[in-house]
């Protein structure tokens, strides 16, 4: 845990609640274990499109669609969400939950790998909210930085992998030790990347937003 467990559960107790859909689906998908973003970075989201203001959203990690739906929602009018996902289970719930959401013509979801998919893409976005495997963060890293221009925003979820980011690989157990390693060469790689100004922020389980120069 990065943060004090009772500061989260307060500042969770809080927070106002989405529409009943938005709810239906979060109860569902941590009934089920699919990952879903916290209710922390939720909140955060919600007040983040509306300073931003991004006409153009691209989600790597889609999962069951949450995060796409929820950021349909809130963004600011014409915006338009691109999201990419690979687990062929994950796609089909994804598709039926978009389209139930009334938000379909605001969200293109593109099957795939990911790290096949960015290569295609061209169109600068306004914003790239990465939320997918976590290992994979550096490889995707130049394709996403291609697909930024002077002003875009990067967010990256779970960065801080629960707190164990600080510890020794060594102290890692030894299957989280090549994620544990990639994560923080991508950490150190935006930190020190003179194209981007990062801030590395520990909400929910640690995010970056590193703004394209």
């Amino acid at each position: 845990m990065i943060i004090d467990e009772r500061f989260r559960t307060y500042i969770n107790s809080i927070d106002t609640k989405h529409t009943d859909f938005l709810e239906d689906l979060y109860a569902s998908a941590v009934e089920s274990d699919v990952p879903v973003i916290r209710r922390e970075m939720q909140s955060f989201l919600k007040t983040f499109l509306l300073i931003a203001k991004p006409e153009s959203i691209l989600e790597v990690g889609t999962a069951v669609g949450f995060s796409s739906i929820l950021m349909a929602q809130y963004a600011l009018k014409p915006c338009h969400i691109t999201t990419i996902e690979n687990y062929e289970k994950r796609i089909l719930e994804a598709k039926k939950n978009i389209a139930a959401s009334g938000h379909g013509e605001e969200i293109t979801l593109i099957e795939g790998d990911a790290a096949n998919v960015l290569k295609t893409l061209e169109e600068p976005y306004d914003f790239i909210f990465m939320d997918a495997a976590k290992g994979q963060y550096i490889n995707f890293l130049p394709d996403i930085k291609r697909l930024m221009k002077k002003g875009s925003i990067l967010i990256s979820d779970n960065v801080l992998q629960d707190g164990d980011i600080i510890e020794s690989r060594f102290v890692v157990e030894r299957r989280d030790r090549t994620i544990h390693k990639r994560m923080r060469e991508y950490l150190y790689t935006l930190k020190h990347d003179e194209d981007f100004s990062t801030s590395i922020i520990p909400l929910g389980d640690g995010i970056t937003i590193s703004v394209r120069r």
